[in-house]
This record gives C-alpha cells, sequence and structure tokens, in this order.
C-alpha cells in the first residue's frame, strides 16, 4: 500500500472524521501504516522509492501525532470543516473567562512562590478534570450538533487551559529540583 500524500489524516487510517476516536484503534491503524511505509522496508530499494518511504513515514508520524492529541485533533477537524481558530490573530475571549484565567494564574504563582507542592498538585486534579469536562463538550459539539463556530470558540479556551496545566507541571516539576 502507498501512502496518498494528499488524503486528510483520518482517511489514511481509515478511521471516521470524528473527535470521539478510539485510541486503540488509531494506534493499531498507525502500526499497520508505519509498517508498510518504514524506511527500512526499503533500504534495498531506488533512491527515488527510499525518498517516498520516507515521505510517506513523516506523514503518517504527523497524522499520528496530530490524531492522537484531543486539542490538535479538534483544530484538525475544525480545520478540514474550515473554520479558522485564529489562534494568532483572534485573543479576544469573554471577560468572564479572562478573569477564571487571572485567578487562577494567581493561584499558581502563589503555590509556586510558596512552595506548596500540596496546593499545586490540588491545582492541577481541578483543572485537568475542568479540561476533560471541557473535552467531553467538545466531542458533542463536534460529533453530534456540529456547532462548529461554538466548537471554535471552545478550542479557543482549551488552548488557554492546556497552557496553564503545562505550568503548573512546570511549578510542580521546579519545586521537585
Amino acid at each position: 500500500m502507498l501512502v496518498d500524500l494528499t488524503a486528510d489524516f483520518f482517511s489514511l487510517f481509515e478511521l471516521p472524521r470524528t473527535f470521539r476516536l478510539n485510541l486503540s484503534e488509531l494506534d493499531s491503524r498507525y502500526r499497520d501504516v508505519q509498517a508498510q511505509v518504514h524506511p527500512d522496508r526499503f533500504a534495498h530499494a531506488t533512491e527515488t522509492e527510499r525518498r517516498l518511504s520516507m515521505q510517506w513515514a513523516t506523514h503518517a508520524n504527523e497524522a499520528y501525532s496530530t490524531l492522537k492529541k484531543p486539542l490538535e485533533r479538534a483544530k484538525y477537524l475544525l480545520h478540514l470543516t474550515g473554520h479558522d481558530i485564529q489562534a494568532e490573530s483572534n485573543t479576544a475571549m469573554p471577560a468572564d473567562f479572562l478573569m477564571e484565567q487571572m485567578e487562577w494564574r494567581e493561584a499558581v504563582m502563589e503555590a509556586r512562590e510558596g512552595g506548596d507542592h500540596h496546593e499545586l498538585e490540588r491545582l492541577h486534579l481541578r483543572l485537568d478534570n475542568d479540561i476533560r469536562g471541557r473535552y467531553d463538550e467538545l466531542g458533542a459539539l463536534l460529533d453530534d450538533a456540529q456547532d462548529f463556530a461554538l466548537a471554535t470558540d471552545r478550542v479557543r479556551r482549551l488552548m488557554f487551559l492546556e497552557k496553564l496545566l503545562f505550568e503548573i507541571d512546570d511549578a510542580l516539576a521546579s519545586l521537585e529540583e
């Protein structure tokens, strides 16, 4: 099988174009594709075939990486439906969401400065639970309601929250050093 470099990532792995993916199935399909296109299989092929196998393997890796992560998968789905999240150009967010972000960041900063490992873990757990609920909502918006405009807003919010979760993880790691 040759990989169609123009196929969308879902088609590449013969998966439905949905947010709620069976990740075990994705893993299995990825391994199948990689087994067919891995450059080692083309070690004795022509230079052109070796170069193509490298392109196919790279494309499969990019597709897998995108579909494996829920935020990236949501962004990709929105891209496929023609909805640009405008992450770089549109930073406007509702005031209540921004206030919530400021409160979170203040709590993280205070816990980090105070060396309060337990508070950072509590904040991490609370935020992680909030993010999981938001991904459930996003799945309903993308797969069931197909409300791509609202899903775009939710993806932009999740980008903020994922960044905050990373900051909490970073703060926890700095206290463990």
